[in-house]
């Protein structure tokens, strides 16, 4: 059986913010902090997965114009450099082939525009234009997300070209019924509140409400629809305890190492004989 062509999308500025490929602080110990992009690429040398998946390439959405964007990357950059610091070692391969060659970007430059502004929608229409071209490029059959910044629309709206073929790996539990459900960008943060019997019902004024204790956290590998985190749950794992003074890297370390590599990996291996391999072509 053919392996199906994956590529995998994040935000750089995402990865930055967690420290990936360095050292982080860990109850006054350091720990390396790996990133789904590098555990993904080693499982793909080391396991099975590399008999389903064939990694195609990674693009990256931060817009070297952008000032916000230039100070998250302060001392990442845009691109792998000898001298800086990046968010993978500089010789990670994935099936014989250094991931920093496999670096594509495609800037959502729109993002520079005010909330409202006339151009903002054309520009965002354009990006996703952009990423559609880039993934046909990559003959992508399967896409995954990873701490995307951007709530796409046209590339996963019903009868998309990748309706159904775009999944995000996302540090939380989705589904709603559940007590553990944390979405969004912040579900880390969100977490941390949980284990003090507090949930966050508006970002914009942290307001929060009394919810009862939530002990634990976790990891959902979903498919992307147009909502946030909404796309239907093809595998979660539930295995991350939090400690009531554990850090936020602290906690994303524990969590990416117990829920989300084993919901990640575990998420494609169900997904494979799933993927329509070749529909991009």
């Amino acid at each position: 059986m053919s392996k199906a062509k994956l590529v995998y999308i994040l935000s750089l500025r995402n990865a930055a913010a967690d420290r990936a490929g360095q050292n982080v602080d860990y109850k006054g110990e350091p720990r390396y902090m790996k990133s789904p992009l590098e555990y993904l690429a080693q499982a793909l040398d080391t396991t099975p997965l590399g008999d389903l998946y064939s990694l195609e390439g990674v693009i990256y959405d931060d817009d070297a114009q952008s000032p916000r964007d230039q100070a998250a990357l302060a001392d990442y950059g845009f691109a792998w450099h000898p001298e800086r610091k990046w968010i993978f070692p500089a010789e990670l391969r994935a099936q014989g082939r250094l991931v920093r060659d496999m670096l594509h970007p495609v800037p959502s430059a729109y993002r520079r525009l005010p909330l409202g502004a006339p151009a903002r929608a054309p520009g965002k229409s354009a990006f996703e234009r952009a990423l559609l071209d880039k993934l046909l490029t990559l003959q992508a059959d399967l896409v995954l997300l990873d701490g995307l910044l951007v709530i796409l629309d046209e590339l996963v709206r019903p009868g998309a070209r990748f309706e159904r073929r775009m999944v995000n790996i996302h540090p939380g539990i989705t589904r709603t019924e559940s007590p553990y459900e944390r979405r969004g960008a912040c579900a880390t943060l969100d977490a941390l509140y949980g284990v003090q019997g507090k949930k966050v019902v508006d970002w914009s004024t942290m307001e929060k409400a009394d919810v009862p204790v939530v002990r634990k956290t976790g990891a959902s590998l979903h498919y992307v629809d147009n909502g946030i985190d909404s796309g239907e749950v093809i595998f979660d794992a539930l295995k991350t305890d939090i400690a009531p003074d554990d850090t936020i890297l602290e906690l994303r370390w524990n969590n990416f190492n117990r829920s989300l590599f084993p919901a990640l990996h575990q998420g494609l291996t169900l997904l494979a004989p799933h993927v329509r391999r070749g529909a991009a072509n």
